[in-house]
């Protein structure tokens, strides 16, 4: 198909047009975009659930979107079960369908837009779990010699909100599978952020992973905007990582800042605490803005251009360096 508008392939909502554009359901539809793009050299865009991305003009590529689909158990052991699951299924409902088998590990990361393929790219995480810490492997299409190979975690390099996918072979390879290692008998997290709160207003004590997921959810849909209402892309920054020494001359200056320890010593300060504190939480500028209930979020009300949303990012960047000294990053891939 060609110049088809991306506007219901990005949760930003953004009218971006594509010149070419094909959605696999099949390696083999994968290889046959692949070839496609090398015979007209055309540049291929591999597209996920579009809830990662910032689209800021007119791709001149071919867009494939990943629709790989199915889910299944390749082992078991007494005490967990590996899950495979391909790359095009909505990351949502794969953490329902393991839920809904008594599997536990990602419970904590219910209702993060996007698709498993993405899932490993980005490292997500929310509410103290990240993928690697339940990661076995993943299987990825070589883009230049079209074998797919395996991934175990060392050669991912995850790292906060990073994989070796977002750095030195970006572009050169498409996720195709993942597989996670899962708990049969889960070890509850709810320490991290509200989840212990939100179940003790519930009445529950002896809290299950559907419970931890139901607080998750709750939490999440009452700070975080639906892509479906109001365009966006979930957090749009990540939390900086400073120095303790740079933590404590901030905390003379402002002794409420909110932080997170870090096991290599240094300290995880919220970016929504810092943008909040900023002024920018519930600006609008047009059709654009921050959202009222979580300054992390950016948002479209409609109507809005990514390179509107790029200038407002790139503002209130300037605005946390200059007031706390701090470098923000973005967690949303630019295009």
């Amino acid at each position: 198909m060609k110049d088809i508008s991306l506007q219901p392939y990005n949760t930003f909502g953004l009218d971006v047009k594509a010149n070419y554009f094909l959605e696999f359901t099949s390696l083999e539809e994968l290889k046959f975009g692949l070839n496609w793009s090398k015979d007209n050299s055309v540049e291929n865009f591999i597209l996920g659930g579009g809830s990662n991305i910032l689209l800021t003009t007119d791709l001149d590529f071919l867009v494939m979107k990943n629709s790989l689909s199915g889910i299944g158990q390749i082992k078991e052991d007494k005490e967990h079960v590996w899950v495979k699951a391909q790359g095009g299924e909505i990351w949502h409902d794969f953490v329902m369908y393991c839920i809904d088998q008594g599997w536990g590990g990602i419970e904590n990361l219910s209702l993060i837009p996007g698709s498993v393929g993405a899932a490993p790219m980005q490292n997500i995480g929310a509410y103290g779990v990240e993928i690697k810490d339940v990661f076995d492997s993943l299987e990825a299409l070589n883009i230049e010699t079209e074998q797919t190979e395996v991934f175990e975690a060392k050669a991912c390099q995850f790292g906060y909100r990073e994989s070796v996918f977002k750095r030195a072979l970006k572009g050169k390879y498409v996720i195709t599978s993942m597989t996670l290692k899962l708990s049969k008998q889960p070890r509850i997290s709810v320490s991290y952020g509200a989840i212990e709160e939100v179940l003790k207003s519930h009445d529950i004590t002896e809290p299950t992973i559907k419970d931890v997921s139901n607080a998750v959810i709750e939490i999440r849909q009452s700070k975080l905007p639906d892509p479906t209402k109001i365009g966006n892309s979930g957090s749009f920054f990540k939390n900086p990582v400073i120095p303790e020494n740079q933590f404590e001359q901030l905390k003379i200056k402002h002794p409420n800042i909110p932080s997170y320890s870090q096991s290599s010593g240094d300290v995880k300060v919220p970016a929504g605490w810092l943008i909040d504190q900023a002024g920018w939480k519930g600006y609008r500028r047009g059709d654009i803005g921050v959202h009222d209930k979580q300054a992390l979020v950016l948002v479209n009300h409609g109507g809005g251009n990514g390179s509107e949303i790029r200038q407002l990012s790139e503002d209130i960047k300037a605005s946390i360096k200059e007031q706390f000294g701090i470098t923000l990053e973005t967690e949303v891939n630019l295009y």
